[in-house]
């Protein structure tokens, strides 16, 4: 049976390739697609030999959003369908589509978003939420949602504004137009657009120049971005004081220093 995520892990190199595997459905998020990518996802987080992380999607599409099989009036059961419950079993449906957000989120590895084509409502989302999106010339983005009477519930709502602004994100979600490569390199939101057959190489290059990067000081670098969104400035600076003795306290710190004077290439450890 064809699983509908797969795994690969280049311990040699550092990273590893989360790739959403159902191009027959365009990569729509089913029930068993999210559990599977929650656990992949936990996976990674905390194995040493992983220090960047790339998720893309096979076939045409990076991920079409929400099975649409698994939603009210489809053949399949899903989170975005109620039982008994109502309202509240909705709610706790939304929880597994929540942890793999937060997961990318909270992680403290660098998330990468190769994005081979369209981006669909929670595909949309999914790609928000990672650090660096890398796209192909084939990629589109749509915050669908408003097209089938839904509200933006896989964190739209948080990460458009940070991402697009107010402005653009209200037109986003109110409209559900398209957002073109273009465009969407335009905002900051691609860090670059690259041919279909150049995508995986280059992100696969992005992925390797953050392995061979100090882990610790990254991954303070990536925890206080995150948190630092809804901190003001005094407490900002206090916390960046507080992972900044980690990090002239560390061996990777000693090494960078080391390899600075010596003229060559630092080899960091992650210590």
């Amino acid at each position: 049976m064809t699983q509908s995520v797969n795994l690969h892990i280049n311990s040699e190199l550092g990273f590893a390739t989360i790739t959403l595997n159902r191009p027959e459905r365009l990569n729509s998020l089913s029930n068993e697609l999210l559990e599977s990518l929650a656990v992949l996802l936990d996976k990674v987080a905390v194995d040493d030999s992983v220090r960047a992380v790339i998720i893309t999607g096979a076939g045409r599409a990076f991920c079409s959003g929400a099975d649409t099989d698994e939603m009210i009036g489809g053949p399949g059961d899903g989170p975005h369908k109620a039982g008994s419950g109502g309202a509240e079993d909705l709610r706790r449906g939304f929880k597994l589509a929540q942890r793999v957000i937060l997961g990318i989120h909270k992680m403290e590895k660098p998330v990468i978003a190769a994005i081979n084509g369209p981006a669909v409502g929670a595909g949309f989302d999914l790609a928000c939420a990672c650090d660096i999106r890398i796209a192909s010339e084939l990629a589109r983005f749509m915050a669908a949602y408003v097209h089938v009477g839904l509200f933006p519930g896989y964190g739209g709502t948080w990460l458009y504004p940070r991402l697009f602004g107010s402005a653009k994100a209200a037109e986003l979600m109110y409209t559900g137009n398209f957002m073109e490569v273009d465009e969407a390199l335009s905002f900051g939101f691609l860090n670059s657009v690259v041919s279909e057959g150049e995508l995986i190489a280059t992100a696969e290059k992005m992925a390797r120049r953050i392995a061979t990067g100090p882990p610790v000081a990254i991954r303070l670098a990536k925890t206080m971005m995150r948190n630092g969104m809804s901190m003001d400035l005094e407490t900002s600076l206090e916390m960046s004081a507080a992972a900044e003795a980690i990090t002239l306290s560390s061996a990777d710190h000693i090494e960078g220093m080391a390899a600075h004077r010596e003229k060559r290439r630092p080899w960091f450890k992650g210590i």
